[in-house]
């Protein structure tokens, strides 16, 4: 299955890194980053970077390594205390899980996606929605994810070397813009959330998500002040205008 690229002219690593399996990528001669450029850091950190978007470029692929490299760079510059900050910290050490489940190293795995899931979870109070958009999910389902992914690992096939795997089932990235996309790609449908009370909910997504996201996105949007939450496509279109008791 072919997956959405937010960062398509740029290419990927000769190899997905795995430790004590290939050289390392930037330390050793024969590694894939070994005396390259890194990408340069934009005037303002933001999860609308190309750095930030060619890390969820690297993790969707199974490049899990460079993918924490790529959002170390951000981390190491964010301002200390920052919800942002504590995002990309976040998002590192989900890569990390990742490198450990492709090394079937499942308590470390579920020691990293725990903290990954502990920082992402203290961001379901922030005021800035911007982090739902560049995931595609709040925080909060993110870190349901991690903790399910790592808790029960994926049965993963086996690979020549330095071939990238995918791990997790979920997908990041920007749930609407302009960023081109294969026809043949499975892609999650976005979620408008432009408007400044409302938000449209594809019925697609529901059915590409399932349920408990959508109960977390709610919960969410509540927070957030949303007034209006449409659910469906075309004529059909269901309408939740009163908060919801679970």
């Amino acid at each position: 299955m072919l997956r959405r690229r937010w960062l398509p002219e740029k290419s990927f690593p000769s190899y997905a890194y795995l430790p004590g399996r290939q050289p390392h990528p930037v330390r050793d001669p024969a590694g894939h980053s070994y005396n390259s450029q890194a990408m340069p850091l934009a005037a303002e950190i933001s999860v609308d970077s190309d750095t930030f978007r060619w890390g969820l470029d690297l993790f969707n692929h199974g490049y899990y390594w460079e993918a924490h490299e790529a959002w170390e760079g951000l981390w190491q510059v964010a301002d200390r205390g920052a919800p942002l900050r504590m995002l990309f910290k976040g998002l590192i050490l989900l890569s990390a899980a990742g490198v450990k489940i492709r090394e079937s190293k499942q308590a470390a795995a579920m020691r990293h996606a725990g903290r990954a899931a502990t920082l992402l979870r203290r961001l379901m109070n922030t005021a800035d929605h911007s982090f739902v958009r560049a995931l595609g999910m709040s925080p909060a389902a993110l870190a349901e994810h991690a903790e399910a992914a790592a808790r029960t690992p994926a049965a993963l096939q086996a690979t020549s070397l330095g071939q990238p795997q995918v791990v997790f089932e979920f997908f990041l990235g920007p749930s609407s813009g302009g960023n081109p996309i294969s026809s043949q790609e499975r892609q999650a449908p976005g979620i408008d959330l432009s408007l400044t009370n409302e938000c449209h909910v594809p019925f697609t997504w529901l059915c590409f998500h399932g349920a408990r996201d959508f109960v977390m996105l709610f919960s969410e949007l509540q927070k957030l002040k949303m007034t209006r939450l449409d659910v469906g496509s075309g004529a059909l279109q269901p309408t939740i205008t009163e908060p919801v008791a679970y």
